[in-house]
């Protein structure tokens, strides 16, 4: 059979029924997000004890923190290039291996620098194996689910990091080394291998590099297990013709549909850093510099994170249901409010409800952006577009806790809140006027899906 070039496999796709192809698909990204959560906070929770064995000082830690961020930003681009080169499949598997090899490796550390470069390793696996899952859920699941399902891997997933907390709360009390133990739970990641197996390559991915047979015989194998589950499937929509293959790269970045999207995308992902990690990173000690004793502090800034995994779920509730781009903008906006009114109370009670929105709406504000950034992008350009857009916005984070810091020592406590809450209405509002909308795109894909012209069992 003589093959063109076409777009027939995302037209293939979106007329799919949800699988248990598609539940063992998330569920596989979710274990790789349980561990990245549970993995991007291990050195701040481990940090004030290895300052105590090894004389190290508060510097040192910012120097890791800050180059942490450095390697998140390559580890994206990186990450970017190889799943347009490589396969998205693949390279989901060795950037989630990257990451818990070098977390393996903090076990072994012998003193702050040793450490801190194996950290630095560590967090450019972490963003590189989140952009790549991004574009993986956004290419295998149809057009008009996928967000949903997006942010339901984000709800299991963000369970890594309580889970973490608890068990470094356990474990770094225990003797001198015991802390090397967080380091070793945050390398158990690597049981991803045990997935890989039952995982598909994107077929959209492989029709884009004109490998059409291969594409062919995924699609062929996830429509079987569709057809065994739901009956007879619709008709896809009829292929678009396009163009021969484009070369994946940063070439890319000299077409105007590429660039357009990668800039708006940045300023997303820098203002959302700027803004959650400045919140996140200095709530509880610009709470105890302002005279809430430590233990308070902690003990508001924990209970208000209980609603990140909430942020999450909602965002699954909403995110297919109305236009990404408004909500992305409403959850932007309220965030910088509640923001802004945590800053200017120190009512315990106002404290952990603003927190909790904070954190509930930055959950599904993050979430709803994995879903929403890939749709801006042809299957070519994906996942590079995306990996630079998140991982400038990591980059951001290098300088963001001296921004932060030099606020707060110039200006004072609550203007740092009413700079983060700038940075997120910024955000917002850029998003509101030049951001695309993408709903119009799934219902034609949902409603095309549904109109097929009779079932068949296979397609040839």
């Amino acid at each position: 059979m003589q093959h063109t070039r076409t777009t027939n496999a995302a037209n293939r796709l979106d007329r799919l029924p949800i699988t248990t192809f598609h539940k063992r698909t998330i569920l596989a990204v979710a274990f790789a997000y349980f561990f990245e959560f549970a993995d991007i906070n291990t050195f701040a929770i481990t940090a004030p004890v290895v300052r105590e064995q090894w004389g190290a000082d508060v510097n040192h830690v910012a120097y890791v923190t800050s180059l942490s961020f450095v390697g998140m930003f390559v580890g994206a681009v990186v990450a970017g290039g190889l799943a347009d080169r490589l396969g998205r499949k693949q390279t989901l598997t060795l950037t989630t291996l990257w990451f818990t090899v070098w977390s393996f490796a903090c076990v072994f550390a012998w003193d702050i620098w040793s450490l801190g470069v194996f950290r630095v390793l560590t967090s450019a696996g972490l963003s590189a194996m989140t952009v790549v899952a991004v574009v993986y859920i956004s290419e295998l699941f149809p057009s008009a689910k996928r967000g949903k399902f997006q942010a339901y891997a984000i709800v299991i997933g963000i369970c890594g990091t309580p889970v973490t907390n608890l068990i470094a709360s356990a474990v770094v009390p225990m003797s001198d080394w015991s802390w090397r133990l967080v380091y070793l739970w945050g390398s158990l990641g690597a049981l991803f291998l045990f997935f890989v197996r039952r995982l598909e390559e994107s077929p959209q991915w492989l029709e884009a590099r004109g490998r059409h047979e291969e594409a062919e015989a995924v699609l062929t194998r996830i429509e079987a297990h569709a057809t065994a589950e739901h009956g007879p499937l619709p008709e896809p929509q009829q292929p678009k013709p396009k163009g021969p293959p484009a070369k994946p790269g940063l070439g890319m970045l000299k077409d105007k549909k590429f660039l357009y999207p990668t800039i708006l995308l940045s300023v997303l992902w820098i203002t959302q850093t700027i803004g959650f990690f400045g919140y996140s990173s200095w709530a509880p000690t610009l709470l105890a510099a302002e005279g809430v004793s430590v233990e308070d502090s902690i003990f508001y800034v924990a209970l208000t994170t209980v609603g990140a995994p909430l942020g999450s779920f909602l965002a699954a509730m909403v995110t297919d249901r109305f236009e990404r781009k408004w909500c992305l903008v409403v959850f932007g906006l309220v965030i910088a409010a509640s923001g802004l009114l945590y800053g200017l109370t120190f009512t315990p009670v106002l404290i952990v409800v603003f927190g909790f929105l904070v954190n509930l709406f930055e959950r599904g504000y993050t979430a709803l952006a994995y879903a929403y950034a890939p749709e801006l992008y042809g299957t070519e350009g994906r996942s590079l577009g995306t990996s630079i857009a998140y991982g400038l916005g990591r980059l951001s984070n290098a300088v963001g806790p001296l921004m932060i810091a030099g606020v707060y020592n110039g200006i004072g406590y609550q203007a740092v809140f009413m700079v983060i809450a700038g940075t997120w209405t910024l955000g917002a509002l850029v998003l509101a006027v030049f951001g695309p909308a993408t709903r119009r795109r799934r219902l034609a894909a949902e409603a095309a899906a549904g109109a097929g012209a009779k079932p068949v069992t296979a397609t040839p």
